[in-house]
C-alpha cells in the first residue's frame, strides 16, 4: 500500500454545474445573498457561529472580512438560471498535510436549501476537494440540535463518526457537535449515484425528482447516529 499523500492547499476556483455555479464570495454577492437568506429573518442563521446580518452593508463588510481568512476558503453558490447568488459556503479546517478538510459555514438559502442547486453546490465541491485538490478526508460538522443538517450529512451519504460533547461555546452558549466524514474511497463509490441524480432525465418539467438520492453506505461505519425528527432525506439541503 501506497504511503498516503499530502493534498494541495485549495486556492480561489469557480466551477459550473448544471443547475448551479461555485465562485469565490465577494462582496458584490451581498444583496442577493442577504435576501436569499431571508433578509430580517434570523432563522437560517440559528446554528451558524455568526449573528444574522442587520442589513446588505453589513453582510459587505462580514464578507469583505472573510475572505481575508488565510483558514478558510469561501464561495457563493449561483442559481445557473438566475445568476443570482442563493447560498455560501466554505472549505475551512485546512489540513492539507494531512490531506484533510471540512466543508463548513453553509448557508444555503431560498434557492439552494432542498433543491437540485443545494446538492449539486455540495456534489461540486466534494468532486473539487477528492479529484482535483487529492485529499482523502471531507468533514462535515453541525450543532447537534440541527437535525436538516444532520439529515442532509447521511443523505449525502456522510459516515457519522460521533457526539463531541460541549464541543464549542457559539454565541454564548455550550454546543455539542456531530461529527460526519466521508473518505476518497466512499466519494469515488457515491460519485456515480451523484450524477444519476443530477441528471435533467431525473426531474419533471416543475423540476421535481422522479428518484431520490440514492447514496451507498459502506458495510462498515462509524457508531450508530442518534436518532432525530422525522424529515423528508431529499429535502435536507441545509448545512451546519
Amino acid at each position: 500500500m501506497a504511503a498516503p499523500k499530502p493534498a494541495s492547499f485549495p486556492d480561489q476556483f469557480v466551477i459550473a454545474g448544471r443547475w448551479c455555479r461555485l465562485e469565490p464570495l465577494a462582496p458584490a454577492h451581498a444583496e442577493s445573498l442577504y435576501r436569499a437568506g431571508g433578509g430580517t429573518d434570523r432563522s437560517r442563521y440559528k446554528y451558524l457561529s455568526e449573528y444574522a446580518p442587520g442589513g446588505v452593508p453589513e453582510l459587505e463588510t462580514w464578507i469583505a472580512r472573510v475572505r481575508k481568512r488565510p483558514d478558510r476558503l469561501y464561495t457563493a453558490v449561483m442559481d445557473a438560471k438566475t445568476n443570482r447568488c442563493v447560498g455560501r459556503q466554505a472549505l475551512i479546517r485546512l489540513r492539507p498535510e494531512h490531506a484533510a478538510l471540512e466543508l463548513g459555514s453553509i448557508m444555503w438559502g431560498d434557492g439552494a436549501a432542498r433543491t437540485r442547486v443545494g446538492t449539486e453546490a455540495f456534489f461540486l465541491a466534494a468532486r473539487h476537494v477528492f479529484e482535483e485538490l487529492g485529499y482523502r478526508r471531507l468533514e462535515w460538522k453541525c450543532d447537534a440540535r440541527n437535525e436538516a443538517s444532520r439529515g442532509a450529512a447521511l443523505r449525502f451519504g456522510f459516515i457519522y463518526e460521533g457526539l463531541f460533547r460541549q464541543d464549542m461555546i457559539v454565541k454564548g452558549e455550550p454546543r455539542d457537535t456531530a461529527w460526519y466524514s466521508m473518505l476518497a474511497d466512499e466519494w469515488t463509490a457515491l460519485k456515480p449515484a451523484y450524477e444519476a441524480w443530477l441528471s435533467p432525465k431525473n426531474f419533471d418539467r416543475k423540476g421535481q425528482q422522479k428518484t431520490r438520492l440514492g447514496t451507498p453506505r459502506p458495510e462498515e461505519a462509524a457508531p450508530e447516529e442518534p436518532a432525530a425528527a422525522p424529515t423528508d432525506p431529499d429535502k435536507s439541503g441545509t448545512g451546519p
